[in-house]
């Protein structure tokens, strides 16, 4: 029989998610590495400068998590999302790019990434965002300017509510999520999404999130972390 007590909470060593980073510019490698290391919640266990690194490393280390830029040289950021999705699919993949344009970023999604963060995300946050990925929780890209959201919204039609309407529904929150968030009824919510779409140009929930992505409407700093 074993005669030790069983191990508290507070004896056991943090949960650590293993993470390789690829980018072809060693400065950001670094800053990335280093934000990484002092979030305490990673374990960086591999890097790669090159396209052509990107596979053996993965294949090698396995991680739960690869960090990947789009524009690495020898091979498309885009082909190499999709060969690590095919061949390791219960690995995850971040993009983490300074292309903020929406084509971009939905075609990202649609190989299979579980986030995308833009290269202008605060290094304090990155730890967070990656971890947002992960968990299944952001469906949208991270550190886009705010500026953008008032500008596309404003030049759409949307008023302050239907703008923070766009927002919940782009998180995933129900009608009924919603209108207990912002204090309203689920009446209310969906006379409001009836505007939205009406101004939008759109039909339903799907539509409206995938506008709010396309615009930039949800930043870094309007995310719950």
């Amino acid at each position: 029989m074993n005669s030790h007590p069983p191990a508290s909470p507070g004896d056991l060593p943090d949960r650590r998610t293993t993470i390789v980073i690829a980018d072809d510019h060693s400065l950001m490698l670094a800053g990335v590495k280093q934000a990484l290391e002092n979030d305490h919640g990673f374990d960086v266990v591999g890097e790669a400068h090159t396209g052509p690194e990107v596979m053996p490393l993965v294949n090698r280390r396995l991680p739960e998590v690869v960090l990947l830029d789009l524009r690495m040289p020898g091979v498309d950021g885009l082909s190499l999302l999709q060969r690590i999705r095919t061949e390791h699919p219960a690995m995850k993949v971040v993009i983490c790019s300074m292309s903020s344009e929406p084509d971009q970023i939905q075609a990202s999604f649609k190989l299979g990434a579980a986030g995308y963060i833009l290269k202008t995300i605060d290094p304090l946050d990155l730890g967070s965002a990656i971890r947002q990925a992960v968990e299944g929780t952001a469906f949208h890209a991270l550190g886009l300017p705010a500026m953008a959201e008032d500008t596309a919204a404003k030049t759409a039609g949307l008023t302050d509510r239907e703008i923070e309407i766009v927002k919940a529904v782009s998180r995933g929150l129900s009608n009924k999520a919603i209108a207990a968030e912002l204090w309203v009824t689920v009446q209310t919510v969906k006379f409001h999404l009836t505007s939205i779409y009406r101004k939008l140009g759109i039909s339903n929930r799907t539509e409206a999130a995938n506008w709010a992505l396309g615009k930039g409407l949800l930043s870094d700093q309007k995310i719950a972390v």
